[in-house]
């Protein structure tokens, strides 16, 4: 048998529940009824990886997966999966096998379900799969595998000439030194960059992890690729024939593992690292336009899974903001959220041409929020709106944002500007500036465009962008709110999502007025 390309990393039981939502659960409202129709399930995390670089990979070359998994339905079920395509070697794994189940209406999340407490906890057969591999590829979900100090010590060593692709996690291990390429994503780069645009954190990145080349993903945008001389930064676009179209629902769960696997195959046949992040764009980008990992899809009855779906000890990750599928609309990309579906994140704004790298440290406008609605309405989707000052964000907030997204393919926040919350709030207010708001709401993934008002509602805004859902928190009545009026007059509905108690914008500034001065009476300002 010839050298293999060995992925090593941690692996995942993936699974859909596919249905539609008519209507909402009368004791929760704003929650829905999902009514499920089938259950697909699919190797995730470094097994998707893998069987994405089986597909990949040069002729002749297998593909060997050194990977953690536990004496467990799911464990066996993922086994199943990778049936022929894929040898397994196991490393032990101390608790249950992940699992991640997203729930789907009509193909859009609307949550998911995360079980399985599992870490890698012992090296095993590391050693004699590693010294042997043609290239290698760590596909880190941040469960211990890429941690473990003899696997670290054998990809250090590795052989020279053997190619080490590193896609990292937020809650994974650092790259070892003399990695040939690492490929986080912009959101990914930007935090472990310290709040640095595309640019910038590969060069960044690339000096503190010691790396041959960092690429970070932005999604329609391509890569950034910092390789070669100090400065030489690279800007590889989407080619146009691979590139999804904007709005609808594309899938990107998946996609970061493409990209991934496809620059590791590159490499391993021989590829300039230049060369192999354009095949990974491609790779990936034709993942999601022909739907993502769907593609790869078991379709079986509902609850056939060996695996059981509830709240458990592991809890419930709810709101389409974890693991959003986006408009594709105003450059915002493929997105996915930490854990299970590693996807290309799209940064806040494109490198524009001749670009030196230098980006400029202000935070991102952001896309055309009313241009936005526009695209997602000509592809067919629903446009979601909320608004409010947001002025200290807070678990209510996210609430209301969250449940906005679920309900939409794209979702634009209409926010007070300074003028109109002092207005409304009094001295004192906003304790942040409108750009400084705006620039927090971007930065969450559930989040897609922001629009500033200046009056006293939204109704201005909302005639022109026509939403087909306005949401608010459940201390608005919907009859009672002058935006109702305007939201209905186009066709859209207007819905309610009850609050998180024991949280508020003037309870915040209180506490933090009172934290400042122990002595100060703040009784009755929140």
């Amino acid at each position: 048998m010839s050298a293999p390309l060995v992925v090593v990393g941690d692996s995942l039981l993936d699974v859909d529940l596919a249905g539609r939502s008519d209507r909402d659960c009368p004791d929760a409202p704003g929650a829905p009824v999902v009514d499920v129709a089938a259950s697909r399930a699919r190797p995730g995390g470094a097994a998707l990886a893998a069987v994405q670089a089986a597909r990949l990979a040069p002729d002749g070359c297998p593909v060997v997966l050194l990977t953690a998994l536990g004496d467990d339905a799911a464990a066996e079920r993922l086994r199943g999966l990778l049936g022929d395509r894929v040898t397994v070697h196991a490393l032990p794994l101390a608790g249950a096998t992940p699992v991640k189940t997203r729930v789907l209406d009509r193909g859009r999340p609307v949550a998911r379900l995360d079980t399985g407490d599992g870490r890698a906890t012992a090296d095993g057969p590391a050693a004699e799969v590693l010294t042997a591999a043609r290239a290698v590829l760590v596909a880190d979900y941040g469960r211990g595998v890429a941690a473990l100090p003899g696997v670290r010590e054998l990809l250090a060593g590795r052989p020279a000439g053997v190619p080490l692709v590193w896609d990292p996690h937020p809650r994974g291990s650092a790259p070892v030194a003399g990695t040939d390429l690492v490929t986080p994503n912009a959101s990914e780069a930007r935090r472990g960059a310290g709040g640095a645009g595309p640019v910038r954190a590969a060069r960044r990145l690339r000096r503190r992890w010691d790396a041959g080349a960092v690429a970070v993903t932005r999604g329609r945008d391509g890569a950034v690729l910092a390789a070669g001389g100090a400065r030489r930064v690279r800007r590889i676009p989407v080619p146009g024939a691979a590139r999804p179209a904007r709005g609808g629902r594309a899938d990107s769960c998946g996609a970061g593992d493409v990209f991934s696997a496809a620059a590791a195959a590159s490499l391993a046949g021989g590829a300039t690292a230049a060369a192999a992040v354009a095949a990974a764009v491609e790779a990936a980008s034709r993942f999601v336009a022909a739907g993502g990992a769907g593609g790869d899809d078991v379709t079986v009855g509902a609850g056939r899974d060996g695996v059981t779906v509830g709240a458990g000890r592991d809890g419930v990750t709810l709101g389409a903001g974890t693991d959003r599928v986006p408009a594709g609309a105003g450059g915002d990309g493929l997105t996915a959220g930490a854990g299970g579906c590693g996807g290309a994140v799209a940064d806040g704004g494109a490198v524009p041409a001749g670009d030196s790298g230098a980006l400029p440290d202000a935070a991102p406008a952001g896309p055309d929020g009313f241009a936005l609605a526009e695209r997602v309405r000509r592809a067919g989707g629903r446009v979601a709106a909320t608004g409010g000052c947001f002025d200290l964000l807070h678990p209510g907030h996210v609430r209301v944002l969250q449940a906005a997204r679920a309900r939409g393919d794209a979702l634009v926040v209409c926010l007070n500007s300074d003028d109109s919350v002092a207005r409304l709030k009094g001295p004192g207010r906003p304790y942040a500036t409108a750009a400084d708001r705006a620039a927090v709401l971007l930065a969450l993934s559930c989040v897609d465009a922001v629009v500033t008002f200046d009056g006293p509602d939204p109704s201005a805004v909302l005639d022109r962008l026509r939403p087909d859902v306005w949401v608010k928190g459940g201390d608005h009545d919907p009859d009672r709110m002058p935006e109702t009026r305007v939201v209905r007059a186009h066709g859209g509905t207007v819905e309610t999502v009850p609050r998180v108690g024991g949280h508020s914008t003037s309870r915040l500034a209180a506490a933090a007025r009172a934290a400042a001065s122990p002595t100060t009476d703040t009784e009755g300002t929140s």
